[in-house]
């Protein structure tokens, strides 16, 4: 379903209204908020030289630490008493990314997720559990008031008590659900234990997935874990931005539509911040448009991706983004050569006889570092010689695909841990020593 006519806008008239809507922004943005007009002060650059999209490459760029050190609301465009919500980063890393939103952004926001969602499968029959926890991260009210704007049920579960969630699938008859990829498989597994068979005994017909990336592997474990019927989309955001809504997939999984009235993507190269051209895998980079608060402007989200302008075959016109590789900042250098954790979980997924739960470790031995990889088996067995034939084609597969000898240690069923948030499969060893 398409939910709004700015969807299917032919690319001159989305064009125009960007560049307006770009106009306005930047000199707002300088007007306002201090740092910016010191930023574009510097790089020699006033409100009056942004006259199209072409010259939205000559302003400066915006990277997360610009929110820290801005913190709490040094970026933001209004006065506090204009703000109707503020949600944080978890800042574990550092002083968290702040956002804040006006009346006017929270219509913006809820508009944004209400396409992504419809366009994801969602509809106002459905009854939408959300397993995202609620809080300070934007994911779980994000995708509520959205899904609410469409007219779904909703039923804010948040993460935690497994049991007790598919307690509610069964009793309310949930039929969208609303978590990390990871969380899915795990909701999957508990209500096998509890005796049911997911595609049988439930009714979940749409899983809208975010947060994680989805990797086609493990789109395809979704669909073992709850049926092949099941619409499993994917969909994007980061609080910086708005949160959950920049972009998602229609039922085409041709990419995710961005949001291109509200969003201006550009990919670019993360080591010279040169603007690549279309089709290239580098750095997205967003401008928010028509936001109040906090209006951020060339935003490095550090994730890598590639950009298609080509109509899908849904009929939206809209930009179309890859499900990013990974993050720039996510990237492994294990013994010269990158490694994104993604490449390893699309091997892992695509061999037979493993479940989807691993866990890579990167340490340094010497002067030399040392890939392991640890996957849990799809079923026990006391089989040396499969034991055998799975390890070795793990590794065979890791090595032509990485370019790197890895070890591989196969675990028993339910050994790794499960994660009801974002799962973290990577332990850098490497970064603990240096403490």
């Amino acid at each position: 379903m398409i939910w709004s006519k700015n969807e299917t806008l032919e690319r001159k008239e989305l064009e125009a209204l960007q560049t307006e809507r770009l106009i306005a922004t930047v000199e707002r943005a300088y007007r306002l908020v201090a740092p910016y007009r010191e930023k574009m002060d510097k790089a020699g650059i006033s409100p009056s030289d942004i006259k199209s999209l072409a010259d939205l490459s000559r302003l400066p760029l915006i990277k997360k630490q610009d929110l820290r050190d801005n913190y709490p609301f040094g970026l933001f465009a209004v006065p506090k008493e204009r703000l109707v919500r503020i949600h944080a980063s978890s800042g574990t890393t550092g002083k968290p990314t702040v956002v804040g939103y006006t009346a006017a952004d929270m219509e913006i926001w809820s508009e944004c997720v209400a396409r992504i969602a419809a366009a994801g499968g969602a509809s106002s029959d459905d009854i939408a559990q959300i397993c995202f926890g609620y809080g300070m991260f934007t994911g779980a009210l994000g995708l509520h008031y959205g899904l609410e704007k469409i007219g779904a049920t909703i039923v804010p579960s948040s993460t935690g008590n497994s049991e007790k969630q598919i307690m509610y699938m069964k009793d309310f008859g949930t039929t969208l659900l609303v978590a990390t990829p990871s969380y899915a498989l795990r909701l999957a597994e508990v209500a096998g234990d509890m005796g049911l068979v997911p595609r049988e005994d439930l009714s979940v017909r749409v899983a809208l997935v975010g947060s994680e990336l989805l990797t086609d592997a493990m789109r395809e474990e979704m669909h073992k874990a709850w049926g092949e019927d099941i619409l499993v989309t994917t969909n994007y955001g980061m609080s910086e931005l708005m949160g959950p809504g920049v972009s998602g997939e229609c039922l085409s999984h041709n990419g995710m539509h961005i949001n291109e009235d509200f969003f201006i993507p550009e990919i670019i190269d993360p080591k010279t911040g040169e603007v690549l051209p279309e089709g290239e895998w580098g750095e997205l980079v967003v401008t928010c448009l028509n936001k109040e608060a906090l209006p951020l402007i060339r935003y490095r989200t550090g994730d890598i991706t590639r950009l298609s302008y080509e109509k899908c075959s849904c009929g939206r016109t809209t930009c179309r983004m890859d499900n990013p590789a990974g993050r720039s900042d996510d990237m492994l250098k294990i013994r010269g050569v990158n490694v994104f954790p993604s490449q390893i979980e699309e091997i892992v997924l695509g061999v037979s006889g493993l479940g989807p739960h691993y866990e890579i470790i990167v340490e340094r031995e010497g002067y030399s570092d040392k890939l392991t990889v640890r996957v849990e088996l799809a079923r026990a067995t006391d089989s040396f010689r499969e034991l055998e034939a799975i390890e070795r084609e793990v590794r065979g597969k890791l090595r032509i695909t990485l370019g790197l000898d890895a070890a591989v240690k196969l675990e028993s069923p339910n050994t790794l841990q499960r994660f009801e948030g974002k799962a973290k499969r990577v332990r850098d060893m490497r970064k603990e020593d240096k403490k």
